[in-house]
Parts: C-alpha cells; structure tokens; sequence
C-alpha cells in the first residue's frame, strides 16, 4: 500500500457517543472527520451527484478530501480522488479559462506531487500556460452577459478556485511562471474588490454601492471565507523569498482580525457578515472556511494562539453542532450571488469540503498542544 502522508491511525472502531464528548481531543477530531467524509462518499456513490464533476463545487470537495487523505493513514480516500480524477482524464470543466472549472487542478497538482504520474499534470499546465498567454486587460467591472466571468477574476469567490490551482501547479511543476501569473492576476483582482476600510472583500462590482437593511455595506460570509482560505492555500505553496509574499501575509492578517470581530455568540459567521441580524441562521461553509484559515494562520505562526485559539475553539465546537448524527453536515447555504437563509437539511459538497479542511487543521493544532503537554 502506498504510504500516504501521513502523522496518525484513524481509531475506526470509535463509539458512536464519542462525538459528543470533547470535541477538540485528537481522537474525536479524527472520528468526526472519517464520519462526515465517509457520509459524503456514500452519497456520492449511492446517489446521482448534483454537480458535475469537474465543477467548483466538487472541486473544492476534493481539496477538504485532499487535505483529509494526508492525515487518515487510509488508502480509500486517495483512491476515492484518483478514481475522480481517472475518469475526467485529469481535465477540468469545459471552459478552460473559467476559474469555476480548473479549481480541480489543485487536487490533480496534489495528487501529481504523490504518484509522479504526469498525465494528472498536463491537462492542467495546458491551462496554466493559456491564461498566461492571455492579455488580461479589460475591465473587472461585473458583467455576466458579455461572460466576463469566463475569462477574469472578476467575483471574489474566484480567489479560491484560480490562483490557489496556479500557485499548486507550480509547486507540482517548479515552474515559476505559473506563481507569476497567478500573483499577477490576485492583486489585480485584490485592488478591484478589496474595501481597504472594512479589510473585507466584495463579491463583485455590483455590491459596491449596495446595502444591507441595517444600512451595513454587504459583505458576503462564505464569499470572504474563499478569499482568506485561498490565501492560506497561496502562502502554502509561496517560496519564503518570493516579492510580494508579505502583502499577502498583510492581506491575510487584515482579514483574520476583521473575521474573528465579527463572529457570532454561537460561535458561527452569518450570511452576511455587517448584518447578522437579518440573517439570523448560522451559516456553516463560511464559518468552516473561517475556522480552516484562522486555525492555519496559527498552525503556520501568522496569527497568536493567545488571540485565535478561543475563536476556533469556538467555532470548531459550532460547526460540531452542525453534523447529524450520521455525518451529513447541515446549515450550508446553497450556491447563490449574494446571502441567503439556511436550514439544518441543508448541505452542499463545497460545505463538507471545507469543513474536511477546518478539521485537518484543528487535528493539527490540537496534536501539537498535546504533544506539548506530554513533553
């Protein structure tokens, strides 16, 4: 068997009452993140996917699963993401400059970097050398009809699913230029959606002048929640030496202080982040790509544990509050331009993919404390 990445043994024969026990114990954590992935492959497995396979949504599935594989010491998981990956022949949607479609390419960059099969690499540097090519010179300003969106990182969101890919795909490859152009394109974007004032990011151009009932600027929870986990995901694959690294550290701690001054008293971020009170249901794909970035930015010495520990303590215990009993995870919004209600039966792929990302980190932080202790 392949030796996956791996620091730990899932203890599979867990009782089912352990998940209400400490949430934050290794062993619970490796428990809850086995049941709710193990939820979603059956899903998959048994029933008709909703998304097609190459799209954003699954695509950032596979980056929670990605994440989840490296730390299970459990083949099935990998072998869940390679046999994706077979079948799609390792390409992406069917636009090749749309971010929507090559946000799998982070998972294939992932996966080239274990196997050293370049099949699952071509397809991918195929795309990264077109965007290159590209001249990337008109305007951010939103426009859907004209299918801006199929050429641009015109929408927040995108911040997520482009540059992260360029920026694996060139770690996979040792090629720069794919880092260049991913940089390139993020601070053009940054200056464009980016409100310097709120250290917050617009989804797009359209929301610039809009606002909340309370009178609040909109600012979307799990549009932000891409941006500062594709950052993370950026940093993670940046030579300590490269230019502009520290702006986006800046960037990235601006957001962290933002996000953590606008968590809720049940530990959750809302739909909309300036007017929680018009939404008043916790929101979980927001609050999970929080609490991977926040939990990350202290795995990886950004962020102080004194100050962030007790924010993703917190809301690592609101997103536990989100599961069924049989892993499924609920209150994920659905996908949508801007904030919208949610239940506790609603679930969505990107959801647990980024709840899978949040609980690969926590496992980590909270290992390191153990070990602490015991040394």
């Amino acid at each position: 068997m392949r030796k996956i990445i791996s620091l730990f043994i899932i203890l599979s024969s867990f009782p089912i009452s352990a998940i209400t026990q400490e949430n934050n114990s290794t062993d619970n954590i490796l428990y809850t993140l086995k049941k709710v992935a193990d939820w979603q492959i059956n899903e998959l497995s048994t029933k008709k996917w909703k998304y097609p396979a190459t799209e954003w949504t699954n695509g950032a599935l596979y980056t929670g699963m990605m994440s989840w594989a490296k730390i299970s010491n459990n083949e099935k998981y990998l072998n869940f993401l390679k046999s994706i990956g077979d079948s799609l022949q390792w390409k992406g949607g069917p636009e090749p400059f749309f971010a929507d479609d090559y946000c799998v390419g982070q998972t294939w960059a992932e996966m080239f970097m274990i196997y050293k099969d370049s099949v699952m690499i071509k397809p991918m540097m195929q795309i990264g050398d077109s965007i290159i090519n590209r001249p990337h010179t008109e305007s951010l300003e939103w426009n859907f009809e004209g299918g801006l969106h199929n050429r641009e990182w015109a929408w927040c969101d995108a911040l997520y699913m482009g540059p992260p890919m360029l920026a694996y795909l060139s770690k996979a490859t040792g090629q720069k230029k794919y880092l260049d152009i991913a940089d390139s394109l993020w601070w053009r974007s940054t200056h464009f959606l980016y409100d310097t004032k709120e250290n917050l990011y617009y989804r797009d151009s359209r929301y610039f002048a809009k606002k909340e009932k309370n009178g609040q600027k909109v600012f979307w929870s799990r549009g932000n929640g891409w941006v500062i986990a594709g950052i993370a995901r950026i940093l993670q694959n940046m030579p300590s030496n490269y230019p502009t690294k520290k702006g986006y550290e800046r960037i990235f701690k601006q957001m962290a202080k933002r996000i953590a001054s606008l968590q809720q008293a049940d530990g959750t971020w809302h739909a909309s982040l300036l007017d929680p009170e018009s939404y008043p249901i916790k929101e979980a794909s927001g609050t999970a790509f929080f609490t991977f970035a926040l939990t990350w930015g202290i795995n990886n010495g950004y962020l102080k544990y004194g100050d962030y520990y007790p924010i993703v303590k917190k809301s690592w215990d609101a997103l536990i509050n989100c599961l069924h009993s049989n892993g499924k995870l609920g209150f994920v919004q659905v996908p949508g331009v801007s904030p919208d209600n949610v239940t506790f039966d609603d679930t969505e792929v990107y959801g647990v993919g980024a709840f899978l990302l949040a609980g690969t980190e926590i496992f980590k932080l909270a290992y390191a404390h153990e070990n602490e202790r015991i040394h």
